[in-house]
């Protein structure tokens, strides 16, 4: 048998502990057909066989995101990126001249500022955005946290005045000496303005979802989970399905809401695509103080944060998630609504149903010995986006929120793996850094409880082996294996030879999904 595509000269890091290392990858429609040495590929090669010398770069699975939200992340790719500022007057450069070219009217949306990088050392305000644009609405938000800054524009068509009572959980900021509005709003406030942006036409959305898509590859990612937040995304994943334009492998993660649309939508899907569980959210976050934690705050004393359902409501909806035999994925960040998942899950479901359909906890952020020993009992699987590790530290300061003890036992990787629970790991993009070396480098070179940072290799395996467990699919993907499917992602330093706090350099330079080059940047 002869291959299609072979991969030689490099270093494999397969994640398979039988055979951890090799040199060469040979691949047969879409499938590993063998791995080994050179000498050993080279039996595979003949006329029509595509070579690829990899001149010693390193070659590991096709990475695995298991928490993405694609359609707000293509939204995010056309706004105007303000990462390089370093000034307010640099800002509102790139605002005004976004504005001559912007019809009158639409809104502007940028992201990516910080003060902290600003000459003027100081947030921007409603007046340096009114100088750069006055006929159309402007928000840009911040490169950390939950914070935007919008004009006057935007703060007539959002109805925000002086005397608008922020939501629980958000500020809208006003000026202590004059009582006038900056034009920051903060956490929750911050949805004052979001929620009034009108959505593009559906053709644009679809055109964004193809550019994120690209941006995926582009940092080795072969499979996501795509949680599905609105019914709108589900049209736009029929049409892509319909015309074959999915370059990865998606698996889709619903909200409770679209269950009995549920026959519709699997007869909708093909190729790339499936139906792979159903979000339900316990709680809320911890930056908006909205959380569910067993003790208060410790910088609000009154406030523990809400629980979205009932443990009864919780029990009920996960019963009718196991019904359609679908994999409960349920969002809980604080303790309390850990221990109301954790319970949920006992209750509805037999351990039997909990070995076939794999629950998750999604971002379990606060957690203690007893709850991670019973996620180990209940088989329960963690989902975490590491990079969440130094925002909730560096953001949020989850040291004044939690107070040390509390603190102590934020995404405690190390903790969960010694105790055997399975952990898979994600991005949250765009509310996080897209990038999986990014994740990686904050699991493994964590500055804020350091006994919790991880190896390297087990990092890796949050995103690889770990992830193809959490869909189902260890038999298919995860490792590079014979038999299995051909994703691979080609690097430009092995992961496993580098400084940890070099990680984040790490370049993808070639996706291969299904045997076929998805991405290159290879020379």
């Amino acid at each position: 048998m002869k291959a299609d595509l072979v991969l030689v000269n490099g270093h494999v890091l397969t994640m398979n502990p039988s055979k951890p290392y090799a040199e060469a990858v040979a691949i047969k429609k879409g499938k590993i057909v063998k791995v080994g040495g050179n000498e050993e590929i080279s039996h595979f090669i003949g006329k029509k066989t595509v070579i690829i010398d990899l001149k010693g770069k390193s070659v590991i699975p096709g990475l695995i995101d298991v928490h993405i939200h694609v359609a707000d992340f293509g939204k995010i790719l056309n706004w105007v990126n303000l990462n390089g500022a370093k000034s307010i007057e640099e800002m509102r450069k790139q605002i005004k001249l976004h504005s001559e070219r912007t019809p009158k009217g639409r809104w502007i949306i940028g992201y990516g500022w910080d003060e902290a990088n600003f000459m003027e050392k100081r947030l921007p305000n409603v007046k340096d955005l009114d100088e750069a644009a006055q006929e159309n609405p402007v928000v840009l938000y911040r490169r950390q946290g939950r914070v935007c800054v919008v004009n006057t524009k935007a703060l007539e068509l959002a109805g925000i005045t002086g005397e608008t009572v922020p939501p629980q959980g958000g500020e809208i900021e006003k000026d202590p000496q004059t009582g006038e509005l900056t034009g920051i709003l903060r956490e929750n406030a911050t949805d004052l303005v979001w929620k009034i942006i009108p959505e593009p036409a559906e053709d644009e959305i679809i055109e964004n979802v193809k550019l994120a898509f690209q941006k995926i590859l582009e940092v080795g990612i072969a499979t996501i989970h795509w949680i599905v937040l609105s019914p709108s995304e589900v049209a736009i994943i029929r049409k892509l399905c319909t015309k074959n334009e999915l370059p990865i492998r998606v698996h889709l993660i619903i909200p409770i809401a679209l269950l009995k649309d549920m026959e519709n939508l699997k007869a909708a899907l093909k190729g790339k695509v499936k139906l792979q569980g159903v979000i339900i959210f316990a709680d809320g976050s911890l930056a908006s103080r909205t959380a569910a934690l067993s003790k208060p705050y410790k910088d609000c004393p009154t406030t523990r944060g809400p629980l979205f359902y009932t443990q009864e409501q919780l029990i009920e909806l996960i019963a009718e998630i196991r019904k359609n035999n679908l994999q409960p994925v349920i969002h809980a960040m604080g303790d309390k609504a850990v221990k109301m998942a954790l319970n949920a899950v006992e209750e509805a479901l037999a351990e039997a149903d909990r070995r076939n359909l794999r629950p998750r906890i999604e971002q379990a952020a606060v957690l203690n010995k007893a709850l991670i020993k019973r996620m180990k009992g209940l088989g329960v699987l963690v989902s975490v986006q590491p990079y969440m590790i130094f925002s909730e530290f560096s953001v949020w300061s989850a040291m004044d929120g939690l107070g040390g003890e509390r603190a102590r036992w934020l995404y405690p990787l190390r903790t969960l793996m010694a105790e055997s629970v399975k952990v898979c790991g994600g991005s949250d993009c765009p509310m996080e850094p897209l990038n999986p070396f990014i994740q990686i480098k904050a699991a493994v070179a964590r500055q804020f409880f350091q006994e919790e940072q991880i190896t390297v290799d087990e990092a890796l395996r949050l995103y690889t082996v770990n992830a193809a467990y959490a869909s189902f699919e260890e038999d298919l993907k995860g490792s590079v294996e014979e038999g299995k499917l051909a994703d691979l992602t080609v690097l430009s330093q092995n992961p496993l030879e580098i400084s940890p706090n070099e990680i984040d350099r790490i370049k993808v330079d070639m996706t291969i999904v299904g045997g076929k080059i998805a991405y290159s940047s290879f020379s």
